[in-house]
């Protein structure tokens, strides 16, 4: 392997070392430690582990994490009325409402009834329209986690050529108005675009998440070019895999993302961020009354 490993566990931890230095500077200060409400509806096996790790971080971090739990047969209303209790509970910064939902409920609705001050997701769409017009509030957690990556990594990536595989609300989208806002002339790819391989072969930065094992073939990769690998993908040998072919990739890129180990992790610590600057624009709210 020549690429050099981008490790999201070591930045990770770094991120959230220093969020814990700040939440620790708040309480000797006397100030309010910020509050992230967790909601989960059903017993979705990956939304528990999510939720779990999420949790873990904020107590290692010294933020306040409460959890509610929601049945599987949950009613909108039922919801909504909780998302507006937390929306109106002063000890609570962030909320997140973890994904996906069971069928029954709508999701879009729920996300824009978060106040867009808690919306540490970064998910409501003042939040992703303040990004599109370059001022950033609230930023979505992985496109975020990913900047700080490369940041941490000492890699500039004004003027080069970026490549998004994967058009989510999550990732794909917000993540091309992130590196257009570093400077990157983007393409984003999606299910209706023709001839991915020319596309990954001209980008000196490659970002994919689509959640398909080997979508992006190693041999596709520009000699030198940084990899993100958002995807992770569970085989039938249990496995853990990207949706890049790592192996070859790794031979051609100049840096690139494991999986796990890579992005997963940022998300988490930006989540952390998210909530620690919820609070303090809380703060400013409460001193300008």
């Amino acid at each position: 392997m020549s690429a050099q490993l981008i490790d999201g566990k070591a930045i990770a931890e770094r991120v959230r070392q220093q969020v814990g230095r700040q939440v620790d500077a708040r309480r000797d200060a006397g100030e309010r430690i910020p509050g992230l409400a967790v909601v989960l509806v059903g017993e979705d096996a990956a939304s528990e582990v999510y939720v779990r790790n999420k949790h873990l971080a904020c107590e290692k971090a010294g933020i306040l994490s409460t959890q509610h739990r929601l049945s599987a047969d949950t009613t909108q209303q039922e919801l909504e009325a909780l998302v507006d209790q937390l929306n109106d509970d002063t000890s609570i910064d962030g909320i997140l409402v973890q994904l996906p939902l069971p069928a029954h409920l709508d999701s879009r609705p729920i996300l824009e009834r978060i106040r867009t001050d808690k919306d540490v997701d970064g998910f409501h769409p003042y939040n992703l329209g303040r990004l599109a017009q370059r001022l950033p509030v609230m930023r979505p957690c992985t496109p975020k986690g990913i900047m700080t990556l490369l940041s941490e990594s000492g890699l500039q990536v004004r003027g080069m050529d970026a490549t998004i595989v994967g058009a989510s609300n999550i990732v794909g989208r917000p993540m091309s108005l992130e590196l257009m806002l570093a400077g990157c002339t983007t393409t984003v790819c999606h299910r209706f675009t023709r001839d991915l391989e020319s596309k990954v072969r001209q980008a000196d930065l490659v970002v994919v998440g689509v959640g398909k094992p080997g979508l992006v073939k190693g041999e596709w990769i520009k000699e030198g070019a940084i990899v993100i690998d958002v995807g992770i993908n569970r085989l039938d040998n249990g496995s853990l895999v990207g949706d890049v072919e790592f192996a070859p990739a790794a031979e051609r890129a100049g840096w690139i993302t494991p999986v796990p180990g890579g992005v997963g992790p940022m998300t988490v610590a930006s989540l952390l961020e998210n909530t620690l600057f919820a609070a303090e624009l809380h703060d400013a709210q409460l001193a300008g009354k």
